[in-house]
């Protein structure tokens, strides 16, 4: 007859120490948060260490430089393959010409009005008269001061050596060249079918990676956030404060006015789209660099609605010719600094100062704080000296978390504008005669 009792485990076999697992659970939880929650916390983290331990958080930035390296390792092995399938699956290179077209003209039309709306607000508001101008240190700016060629731009995103392209991560350089192949392959038609098979598989690959460096975003957002804080501290937002409000009531207005109203008349949900992309937003600000969310950004989109030959061809494209947030910083910085040296501020010389960026912001990297080099040249044209622009590196930082993560959502929504106009068109040129 069986015993109701239960028998004992044999006393041979190791008991587990509860406090064994405790660390491996701590670490399992960890990972189980959402990526935002995450970053959120390296963000406080990273705060803690730079202003309690200024030289860990200077030695911290070690983790966001990898993290960096990490996600230029890829952007380029990803968004090659991408643009290049998706032009070849467009049905003519007449497509291909006109989706640029649409893409090139939204960034031109849009640019110049977020221009005209942040000159006009930083005029408005004074910000700037009265300002110290005299502590500018130009030494930070020496690795920064060289201007913007248009010329060499034009020669730089033509690469006579594609492998140089590639080893020197040149992205434009890489669309123009993917263009080419793209077009090539969609006039083989069915000769090019074994080559884009492996690029697909490269491509679908290459989101896997793409995952995994995901993963670890938070270690580079701690590293960066414990520089900063520890680097360049709060002792210079006093005095530049009005500024930093002005550049970010400027970017709020063009999240919650400007883009809304483009959504509106392409009647794109614009709120589903920030939704669909808010975490991708988050990490780009803490982060402070949009390459870093490039690969997933074309995912995130697809998910949303739009095609993959438009987003993969737009978003790369917008990369260097659509900063809105960048722009919008750079003109608001030229009239604060006008300001402070008691440069001219006419009407004439303020849409000089709009033309002028509206050629060099094209062409902009999407980096950490590129757009100090174009606004050193715009400086130069309108008369505003390097010592000006120096007082404005202590708290770039700041004011390039928040206009990166604009240029994110205004290229999200560059591609979704574009990808609508041709669902339109398609839908039209396949309407029957007479219908509307």
């Amino acid at each position: 007859m069986q015993s109701g009792h239960i028998t004992a485990p044999p006393t041979d076999q190791p008991e587990t120490d509860p406090g064994d697992t405790a660390p491996a659970a701590r670490a399992e939880r960890w990972w189980r948060l959402p990526l935002g929650v995450q970053s959120v916390l390296a963000v406080g983290l990273g705060a803690l260490i730079g202003t309690f331990a200024p030289s860990v958080g200077e030695q911290l930035k070690l983790l966001g430089d990898i993290f960096l390296n990490l996600v230029q390792m890829v952007v380029l092995p990803l968004v090659f393959p991408l643009i290049v399938l998706g032009i070849a699956r467009m049905e003519s290179v007449k497509k291909v010409g006109r989706v640029a077209g649409k893409a090139i003209l939204y960034f031109e039309v849009v640019t110049t009005v977020i221009l005209l709306i942040s000159v006009t607000l930083a005029e408005i508001t004074g910000i700037g008269r009265g300002a110290p101008v005299a502590g500018g240190d130009t030494k930070s700016l020496e690795t920064l001061d060289k201007g913007v060629d248009f010329h060499e731009l034009v020669l730089h995103s033509i690469p006579k050596n594609v492998f140089a392209a590639f080893t020197e991560g040149n992205l434009l350089a890489a669309i123009v060249f993917a263009l080419f192949l793209g077009v090539g392959m969609a006039a083989v038609g069915e000769k090019s079918a074994p080559f884009a098979s492996v690029l697909e598989s490269v491509s679908s690959a290459m989101f896997k990676v793409v995952g995994y460096v995901i993963r670890v975003a938070p270690l580079g957002v701690l590293g960066f956030i414990s520089y900063d804080v520890a680097h360049y501290g709060f002792g210079n937002l006093k005095s530049l404060v009005g500024f930093i409000a002005v550049v970010y009531a400027g970017l709020a207005i063009i999240l919650g006015v400007v883009f809304p109203v483009i959504a509106l008349i392409y009647r794109i949900r614009y709120v589903d789209l920030l939704k669909e992309i808010g975490g991708l937003v988050g990490l780009a600000f803490v982060t402070r660099s949009s390459e870093a969310v490039l690969a997933p950004l074309m995912g995130k989109l697809e998910a949303f609605g739009i095609s993959r030959s438009t987003s993969s061809f737009v978003v790369p494209l917008g990369y260097s010719f659509n900063s809105d947030g960048s722009v919008l910083y750079q003109a608001t910085a030229l009239v604060y600094l006008a300001h402070a040296y008691g440069a001219d501020t006419s009407i004439p010389s303020l849409l000089l100062m709009v033309g002028v960026l509206v050629v060099l912001s094209k062409g902009m990297a999407g980096v950490t704080s590129a757009s100090i080099v174009v606004l050193l040249a715009a400086g130069k044209t309108v008369g505003i000296p390097p010592e000006g622009v120096a007082l404005l590196v202590g708290v770039d930082f700041i004011v390039d978390m928040a206009r990166t993560a604009v240029n994110v959502v205004g290229n999200a929504l560059a591609a979704a504008v574009v990808d609508r106009s041709e669902a339109k068109r398609d839908a039209h040129v396949g309407a029957p005669e007479g219908s509307s």
